[in-house]
């Protein structure tokens, strides 16, 4: 934020004004995008919205499995209490401690001494039950990941309700959890590409509108992407890649009575994919 705008505050991380906006995905589904003041904890409103988009799902596929992902800004009481009460699945990441730490220390030791006879990094990965001095209500299973590289100790853990009969550590963290960080380039798409950070209004509200336009128009992409660029050059293409190649080009509109003809360059290098998405569209509508 450069201004004067409803709802401004300095957040030490980024190092700057900003906005915190919640967004929740499926994969490339948005699901939500909600704007929120910075000055608030990252889990915020997280339990409505959770609830909200549960329930929906739900009303089409009652007995569908959810797991819900996200990083330690999110491992709190309320959240992880309200899935375990609702038959949602959660794999939170927990931000490192000196309890955490002192637990794993010889899985640590272990991983260090590997690294340095083979010269690359080592893990080691622990599954133990696990609770905070007074802010959660029960213990929960906890998987670390006792990591040593060349530069030294690099320690992670998250928190979830998934057994271990049914996920292993190692493929816990490394298989399910980590691909949480995909998320962050679907979060990338809508702020770089779509300007879903341009919020300039003075208020709140006309911002949360220029966030939900900016939403809209990801949704329409990939809309795009899958019902009209399937197969093709564009088919993995990422939101600005779609908009520079295939939307954002020149040609001639000619309006008549019956017909809107649009005329591309013969040179265009994205004609084709151009027609078969419009073609594929049409017969999507039908």
């Amino acid at each position: 934020l450069h201004g004067q705008q409803e709802g401004r505050f300095f957040h030490g991380y980024y190092n700057c004004y900003c906005y915190l906006p919640l967004y929740v995905f499926c994969g490339r589904h948005l699901l939500a995008a909600k704007l929120r003041r910075s000055n608030i904890d990252a889990s915020k409103g997280a339990v409505e919205e959770v609830a909200r988009i549960v329930r929906q799902i739900r009303r089409s596929w009652p007995r569908v499995r959810i797991i819900l992902r996200a990083d330690s800004g999110f491992a709190r009481e309320a959240l992880m209490a309200w899935c375990e009460q609702n038959r949602v699945d959660y794999v939170f990441g927990v931000a490192r401690n000196e309890r955490l730490e002192t637990k794993i220390a010889p899985a640590l030791a272990e991983a260090c001494q590997s690294c340095r006879a083979s010269g690359q990094a080592a893990r080691v990965f622990r599954d133990f039950l696990w609770s905070t001095l007074d802010s959660w209500s029960r213990r929960r299973r906890v998987v670390a990941k006792a990591e040593w590289t060349t530069l030294g100790a690099n320690p992670r853990f998250i928190v979830t309700s998934l057994k271990p009969e049914r996920w292993a550590a190692r493929a816990l963290y490394e298989d399910l959890y980590c691909a949480r960080g995909d998320m962050e380039n679907r979060i990338k798409e809508c702020q770089l590409d779509l300007y879903a950070d341009r919020t300039s209004a003075h208020t709140m509200r006309a911002n949360q509108l220029r966030l939900w336009f900016a939403s809209f128009a990801y949704v329409l992409i990939c809309a795009l992407r899958r019902l009209g660029l399937a197969h093709t050059r564009l088919a993995e293409a990422t939101c600005g890649t779609i908009r520079l190649k295939l939307l954002k080009i020149g040609a001639q509109v000619r309006v008549s009575v019956r017909r809107i003809k649009v005329a591309m360059a013969s040179a265009c290098p994205y004609a084709d994919e151009f027609a078969l998405a419009h073609a594929r569209i049409r017969a999507a509508a039908r």
